[in-house]
């Protein structure tokens, strides 16, 4: 294989590369399975922390998608084998957060006195707490966290899918079963509401990004 990837385009190498160690591994090469998935798990982690807003739920689901790609080797049939496991990552996200709503702790849409429901985003945010409390170690990727966990579900994984991992519509679209419009459309309201969350930790933010959350709120008097 080595000797035919001479003149290629290092995207061009990774893609045979990577087409090779799919095609062992459905075979039953073990070693080659280890090596997509030491290729991949970083990033499935990533856009399972991004979903799940939780270390160990995150970790839960990232081992759940990888038993689950192992099983489903011989269903791979081309393409971006990135999206396809993606697609394998946000389903395993679904299903823990649904065994998380068989048990929860708390209510998954907690009631007003008046048996009303109240809307996710609104119940998310943590009123309790300020920008000094929700800060840690990295101070903007823990905003950036604490206003994604605000996010609905539906709205957390497409901004997930296209901002963080890149993917774009037509692939979320097919990742999460819905059309390229609706795709669209919780995009936008997606990022509206991290810009206004963001807007909480301005002082944070790189001077281009602030500069955006300041013309908008002069937009907005």
């Amino acid at each position: 294989m080595k000797c035919c990837l001479v003149g290629l385009s290092l995207a061009q190498k990774a893609i045979m590369e990577e087409t090779e160690l799919i095609t062992r591994a459905v075979d039953g090469d073990l070693d080659a399975f280890n090596q997509l998935v030491l290729q991949h798990q970083q990033m499935a982690y990533n856009v399972a922390y991004r979903i799940m807003a939780d270390e160990n739920a995150a970790a839960d689901a990232t081992q759940e998608a990888v038993i689950s790609m192992y099983r489903k080797l011989d269903t791979y049939r081309g393409g971006s084998f990135k999206s396809w496991f993606l697609r394998i990552v946000t389903n395993a996200c679904y299903d823990e957060l649904r065994r998380q709503r068989r048990r929860p702790t708390i209510p998954i849409e907690p009631e007003t006195n008046e048996g009303e429901l109240i809307e996710s985003p609104e119940w998310l945010e943590d009123k309790s707490a300020g920008p000094e409390e929700v800060l840690g170690a990295s101070e903007i990727e823990n905003a950036i966290q604490h206003c994604l966990t605000g996010l609905e579900q539906k709205f957390r994984v497409v901004i997930t899918l296209v901002d963080v991992s890149g993917e774009d519509y037509e692939t979320v679209a097919r990742i999460i079963g819905t059309p390229i419009g609706t795709v669209k459309s919780r995009l936008a309201r997606a990022r509206m509401k991290m810009q206004q969350c963001l807007q909480g930790f301005r002082e944070l933010l790189p001077d281009q990004f602030r500069h955006i959350t300041e013309e908008n709120d002069e937009l907005a008097r």
